[in-house]
């Protein structure tokens, strides 16, 4: 079958790391990695988490400016209209869902609150990244089809190099992760995995 975005020259280049990079982690909160919560049940989350908790320590090791961020409000006048039942209810300052998944959080990383779904908006992320000299970013996180592709949107909006390890991304269901993941990469990102980022960060 042919692919009409390849012939109308979609996926004409590959964009390639720079020499500064950062990971970014995208709400890797328990809310969503600990299978008590309503949100933290699904295993491809579970297996990004793993994979990402390792890239740190090889990025952290290197001294590669990791970012984390979780998802949290005071109440419902500053939340957003969110369909999604649990952060509705759960995803405020204090409760237990917020927290940092034991696997990721680490002292030296630059943590902080969001309150939509990308990284950027609103955030202090673009300063420290700035302040970093930072010219990639490596979007890890969860959910792709959600926050993690806010955050790609935005990350190639502010002119970063965007690199996307797929097995350091989760989700609900397989389907919206590739299918998200092959539309942005066609678009915005190099889609690689784990091992790759891996070995380009040794060689920093």
């Amino acid at each position: 079958m042919s692919d009409k975005y390849t012939a109308a020259g979609y996926s004409s280049i590959t964009i390639g790391p720079g020499s500064r990079p950062a990971v970014l982690v995208v709400d890797l909160q328990v809310g969503f990695t600990d299978p008590k919560f309503p949100l933290g049940s699904h295993p491809m989350v579970h297996a990004a988490t793993e994979k990402t908790a390792a890239l740190l320590k090889v990025a952290r090791a290197k001294g590669v400016p990791v970012a984390s961020c979780y998802t949290a409000y005071c109440g419902p006048d500053d939340m957003p209209y969110w369909k999604v039942k649990a952060v509705r209810e759960e995803f405020f300052y204090g409760h237990p869902c917020t927290a940092i998944d034991p696997r990721i959080l680490d002292p030296s990383d630059y943590t902080f609150v969001k309150s939509a779904p990308s990284i950027f908006f609103q955030t202090p992320l673009v300063a420290f990244l700035t302040k970093q000299r930072v010219d990639t970013v490596i979007v890890t996180g969860c959910n792709t089809s959600g926050c993690v592709r806010a955050s790609i949107v935005d990350a190639f909006s502010w002119g970063y190099r965007v690199m996307v390890p797929e097995d350091c991304c989760g989700d609900a269901d397989r389907g919206p992760h590739d299918a998200n993941l092959l539309d942005v990469g066609r678009r915005y990102a190099d889609i690689t995995d784990a091992a790759a980022m891996t070995r380009y960060l040794q060689t920093l």
